[in-house]
This record gives C-alpha cells, sequence and structure tokens, in this order.
C-alpha cells in the first residue's frame, strides 16, 4: 500500500511528520487514533486527530493534508450516509407491509 508523509499539530504527536497509509483515493483517513497503553494495565488511552487540508500557498506547504489534535477525543460516524437508507432514528416507524 502507498503511505503519504502527513504533519501532525497538536497533543502528543506535535510536530511530527509521519508516514500515513492512504486509500485508493489517494487521502489519508479522515479521523486517525493513536491508543497509548496504559503503564498500569489499564485500559489504553486514545488520542484522535482529525484531517484537515495543510494550511498556506501549496508552493510553502511541506504536506498536503495535516492531522489536528481533538482534546475530547471525539470520533464521528464515518459510516456511509445513502440518501435511500432509513437512519437509525426512524428504523421501525412505519408499519408493516408498507
Amino acid at each position: 500500500m502507498r503511505s503519504e508523509n502527513t504533519e501532525f499539530v497538536g497533543g502528543p504527536l506535535d510536530g511530527r511528520l509521519m508516514g500515513v497509509l492512504v486509500g485508493a483515493t489517494g487521502q489519508p483517513p479522515k479521523v486517525y487514533t493513536v491508543p497509548v497503553p496504559d503503564a498500569d494495565g489499564g485500559k489504553p488511552v486514545v488520542h484522535v486527530y482529525h484531517r484537515e487540508p495543510s494550511p498556506g500557498p501549496r508552493a510553502a506547504r511541506q504536506t498536503r493534508w495535516v492531522f489536528v489534535y481533538d482534546p475530547e477525543g471525539t470520533v464521528p460516524d464515518t459510516r456511509l450516509k445513502w440518501p435511500w437508507s432509513r437512519s437509525v432514528r426512524n428504523k421501525g416507524t412505519r408499519p408493516p407491509g408498507d
């Protein structure tokens, strides 16, 4: 698989330039999670980064994308949302046979 050097901003990986695997479209994932194991053997801490376009003019950029740290650690729902699919809140609201 192909990888692309991507810069990380904020959090424990601040300032690092790491190779991140890219998909079929040539873009890295929208959300990058970094699990850090607990020293006492407890639950690992998960650091969450969100992909954003690299700031500044194209010629001055070091990378195309940057991953920005999310201190709250919110992971958005990244599943595909088809227009003909029912949402989770609407499941089962139609009477049977419709």
